[in-house]
Order: C-alpha cells, then sequence, then structure tokens
C-alpha cells in the first residue's frame, strides 16, 4: 500500500483541486497530455495491484506492528488483518473489486478527457479506500473512538 498503491493512487487523487491563495483561488486540472498519461499511469496501476492484493502474503515486515498497540490503539496488527482476511475472504475480494473498478471509472474519464467527472473519481476512490481502511485497518477509529478522544482532550484543557 505505502509503496505502490498509495503514490498511484496521488495521481487521480492530486489530478483536480481548487487552492484558495492571497491572490485568488488557483484551480488544478489536468490540462496536457502528459497530465493525463499521469493519470492514466496511476489508473493502469491501480487496476493492476488489485491483482496483486489477491496474492496471500504478509501485510507488513516481520516486527512491524504499525500502531496496533497500547491502551488506546485503534488500528489491526498485520496478523489481525490477516486473521480477518482469512475469516471473510469474500469481503476482502469485494473491498479489491470495489477500488479496481474506480481505477477503469478513471480509465475510461481519461479517455473522454472529462475534468468534471474526474472530481468524481476522486472521491470514488477515497470512498472505496476509505471503506477498506475503516474495515482492516483501522476498524477501532468508530464513534466510540471520537468521544474518548474528546472526553481525553477536554480533561487535558481542564
Amino acid at each position: 500500500m505505502k509503496y505502490m498503491i498509495d503514490p498511484v493512487a496521488d495521481n487521480i487523487f492530486n489530478a483536480v483541486g481548487s487552492t484558495v491563495t492571497k491572490q485568488g483561488t488557483v484551480d488544478i486540472e489536468p490540462r496536457t497530455d502528459e497530465d493525463w498519461d499521469k493519470i492514466r499511469t496511476g489508473a493502469i496501476s491501480l487496476a493492476e495491484a488489485a491483482q496483486l492484493l489477491k496474492i496471500r502474503r504478509p501485510f507488513a515486515p516481520a516486527g512491524d506492528e504499525n500502531n496496533s498497540a497500547g491502551p488506546h490503539a485503534v488500528e489491526l496488527s498485520p496478523a489481525q488483518i490477516a486473521a480477518k482476511v482469512e475469516k471473510d475472504p469474500v469481503e476482502w475480494n469485494a473491498r479489491i473489486e470495489a477500488m479496481k473498478n474506480v481505477a477503469l471509472e478513471a480509465l475510461d474519464v481519461v479517455k473522454r478527457k472529462d475534468v468534471n467527472e474526474l472530481w468524481d473519481v476522486g472521491e470514488n476512490l477515497d470512498k472505496a479506500c476509505e471503506a477498506c481502511h475503516r474495515s482492516y485497518w483501522y476498524p477501532g477509529e468508530n464513534a466510540e473512538f471520537y468521544r474518548e478522544l474528546r472526553r481525553r482532550l477536554e480533561d487535558v484543557r481542564k
């Protein structure tokens, strides 16, 4: 994810946007064939990465436990993620297919060079990624987590 999927997803996420500066609003959108090729590269790479996600292998290097330890851990450990995938491979494959489908949607938008639909693609990709992350990476980051975090912050301010 960190070294392959995330960087190429940025080719899509960063393709359109607006930034407000002191001089006004600056719109970001693909204007050249090179800009559209970068989005195409992201889309093709994501679609291919979906196939790699179907190959069972460790989710992290040995010893990497991410932020899954401690009293307020919200992330699953790599071993917990693997166990969840093994328990319900149908959900895992559905999440993978959702990402792949957005990648294919992005390819279609690139063919038509439709800037307006590129906004929707970015939103769809964000939804697909977040749905998977909330299920497999940080399912503990739920409403109760935020209530507890808010309570702890209020205690610190007192």
